[in-house]
């Protein structure tokens, strides 16, 4: 079977890039699927093999006006040619790409993010959300792929995901796949991250003796990151003498040191900025917090679980739907900040109990999603929609 997986930019350390790679590498594996990247730059250095190859699809397009629409619309055109050729059984899009016969909603869908969005931001930034072109691209682009005749299946990586889909845009739910994304169950285990826990908290001078929280992911003010820090300075966790790690990439990052600042918990939150692995810092903390404004189904979230993190995140993002134990972690809304705070306290306490049953508990919320599962799902989707 030839399958072309369109992603307009990759790189392999992105959330969405790495659901990519591990599909790649899984589905290359199995020798029944001859696996085409569609993306406008790849990097020399990534591998190749015989059933699995890279076209440069990189159509040019104006900066100016509207650049980013420009972008994505020149692209969504050009693998849309390719789609009319003929060329491949399944064309799998990661992008709004109207005529894709499967469309993976890594991201959500952006109809419901721009709803979530809102909550948190001033009139003037609402105001301008509603004319921004991009935003109106995106949702028109989103609305026309949902309606096209072309579509056969759309793989969701939580069922909320699945359910803002089928409310939004009417999308029949046998067209609609749950398929969470794979982790490397062997790489995040409690057992080989915590072997750099010491060496971790010592290069940020983070005592060995303080409950440490964790957060990752970049895009402070989507994942957060302000309520959490609100968080850390309500009396439970100031009792607890917790210390917070920010791990991820944000423009504004000064902002949210001024925040720290302010609410007098910047002796006790780290910027520690971007990290190429993530991993030695889930070894080096002690429960996760990602109380994100819409998040589909956050990796690091999962990792974090696989690493035996207690995880603490928000009804608006997917994998609260995998938090099956109170041990495990906790769902609570970003407008809380107290009731954060109380649940991040007792998930401290729950990872000093006895036999390491929070640990326990984390881990196996997440313990059937490996890369091997993951890709038996996708071929059987795939097999699904091929003619017998």
């Amino acid at each position: 079977m030839k399958l072309a997986i369109a992603r307009q930019r990759y790189n392999p350390f992105g959330g969405a890039e790495r659901f990519v790679e591990g599909a790649l590498t899984a589905l290359g594996q199995s020798g029944g699927v001859d696996v085409t990247l569609l993306t406008r730059a790849w990097d020399e250095a990534a591998p190749t093999s015989g059933n699995r190859h890279v076209e440069i699809v990189n159509p040019a397009y104006r900066s100016l006006p509207f650049g980013r629409v420009n972008r994505d619309r020149s692209f969504a055109s050009a693998v849309g040619q390719i789609i009319r050729e003929n060329r491949f059984d399944l064309v799998q899009a990661h992008e709004r790409i109207p005529g894709c016969h499967i469309f993976r909603a890594g991201d959500g869908i952006h109809a419901a993010w721009l709803r979530h969005r809102q909550v948190d931001q001033s009139a003037i930034g609402n105001w301008w959300q509603k004319r921004d072109p991009y935003h109106a691209y995106t949702v028109e682009a989103e609305r026309a792929m949902f309606a096209h005749a072309n579509l056969r299946a759309v793989i969701c990586n939580s069922k909320m995901v699945a359910n803002e889909i089928r409310v939004e845009y009417g999308v029949a739910t046998e067209k609609l796949h749950v398929v969470y994304n794979g982790v490397d169950l062997i790489k995040f285990s409690r057992e080989n991250v915590v072997k750099n826990r010491e060496s971790t908290r010592n290069q940020f001078s983070i005592p060995l003796t303080v409950p440490l929280i964790l957060y990752v992911g970049s895009g402070y003010q989507r994942k957060g990151v302000a309520p959490l820090l609100k968080a850390m300075a309500q009396p439970a966790l100031r009792e607890s003498g917790a210390w917070l790690a920010v791990v991820g990439a944000d423009k504004h990052q000064d902002r949210y040191r001024k925040l720290a600042e302010s609410l007098n918990v910047a002796d006790r939150v780290v910027f520690a900025g971007a990290q190429k692995d993530v991993a030695a810092w889930y070894g080096a903390a002690d429960v996760f917090a990602l109380p994100t404004q819409y998040d589909p189904c956050p990796n690091a979230a999962l990792e974090a679980l696989a690493c035996g993190l207690p995880t603490l995140t928000s009804p608006t993002c997917g994998v609260a739907e995998l938090i099956n134990s109170p041990l495990a972690g906790a769902v609570v809304s970003t407008q809380d900040p107290a009731t954060m705070a109380k649940e991040l306290v007792r998930l401290l306490e729950a990872i000093r109990l006895p036999d390491g049953v929070a640990t326990q508990a984390a881990r196996g919320c997440v313990a059937h999603l490996s890369w091997a599962v993951m890709s038996q799902q996708l071929q059987s989707i795939y097999a699904s929609l091929l003619p017998v």
